[in-house]
């Protein structure tokens, strides 16, 4: 099993908050720091200091951190061609001795690619199925041979196919509640299928159906890990209610059953209900990056409940 932290830097955090929970995160011995691929704020509330682009900042922490794995949850494919893409997370994966993962996405947010210029086409599926190719065929094309790709939006021509991962293969996780493209695209491509922020009947039949996916391609299903991420609101009650009103909500209208809210063993007996349902890797998705305590709380007193 792996615990992972997962944040939303858009919400009005700088590359110095991120840096001190990643390292907050590595101390008390998360397995990974993964951050959302935004540009714009959600919801209400002073955008400030604006945003941080996602593999900028990884970069950054591949030198400043040691040994905590560090993704993305989920960079979107209307945010960069799927050449450059490959090449960012290459050097990533070379600053970081190999501690890089590539999570990919359609993209959702269409009011960020408005206010930033950037297109948002109607049909991202296909775009998403074309950029793991280009990025996963420009990874694997063995080393002194050339690369090329003639697809419906992407034409590549004897590309180098370099800088190659340090790992092989670069972990590649493709997340989302999808009834047939995204299982699809994951038993494809994926090494991590993700979902996240259902409840468990939902979360059990949707590692169902990407088992069923891996099959039709004669994939064994239990190569694919299987994660599951939530937002979490952790300690005590008025712990509990301090977070929701960091989301702006009421803790009477958050169900516990798509969240992880309560104290440690609460906690823990939902991680514990997951890994029964097939999880290998658990992502606690925390909003308020200048909340160091609430990361302190899960790792002093969730993360010795967990099973390993």
């Amino acid at each position: 099993m792996e615990y992972c932290i997962f944040t939303e830097p858009q919400q009005g955090y700088s590359y110095d908050d991120q840096l001190a929970i990643a390292l907050a995160a590595e101390r008390h011995g998360f397995d990974a720091f993964f951050r959302s691929d935004h540009y714009l704020r959600m919801g209400n509330g002073d955008p400030r200091p604006g945003p941080t682009d996602a593999w900028t900042t990884l970069a950054g922490l591949a030198r400043e951190t040691t040994d905590i794995r560090l993704g993305t949850l989920v960079s979107s494919v209307t945010y960069r061609y799927p050449g450059v893409l490959a090449i960012q997370v290459a050097q990533v994966d070379a600053m970081s001795n190999g501690r890089a993962e590539l999570g990919l996405g359609t993209g959702w947010f269409e009011r960020e690619h408005r206010a930033y210029g950037i297109p948002f086409p109607d049909k991202r599926f296909a775009l998403l199925e074309e950029q793991l190719e280009v990025v996963t065929g420009l990874w694997t094309t063995p080393d002194g041979e050339t690369f090329s790709h003639e697809g419906a939006h992407y034409r590549l021509e004897d590309a180098p196919a370099l800088p190659k991962p340090v790992q092989s293969p670069l972990p590649v996780i493709v997340g989302g509640g999808g009834p047939r493209r995204t299982p699809a695209i994951a038993a494809r491509f994926a090494t991590e299928y993700n979902i996240g922020f259902v409840d468990e009947p939902t979360v059990a039949d949707k590692f169902a159906t990407v088992s069923a996916a891996c099959e039709r391609i004669d994939r064994d299903p239990a190569s694919l890990k299987r994660s599951v991420a939530l937002t979490t609101l952790a300690g005590t009650p008025a712990d509990v209610r301090r977070h929701a009103a960091a989301l702006g909500r009421d803790v009477a209208d958050i169900s516990p059953d798509s969240h992880f809210m309560g104290d440690a063993s609460v906690i823990a007996e939902k991680v514990h209900r997951l890994v029964e349902l097939g999880a290998e890797r658990i992502y606690f998705q925390l909003f308020d990056l200048g909340d160091l305590d609430h990361l302190e709380y899960l790792g002093r007193e969730v993360l010795p409940l967990l099973p390993r």
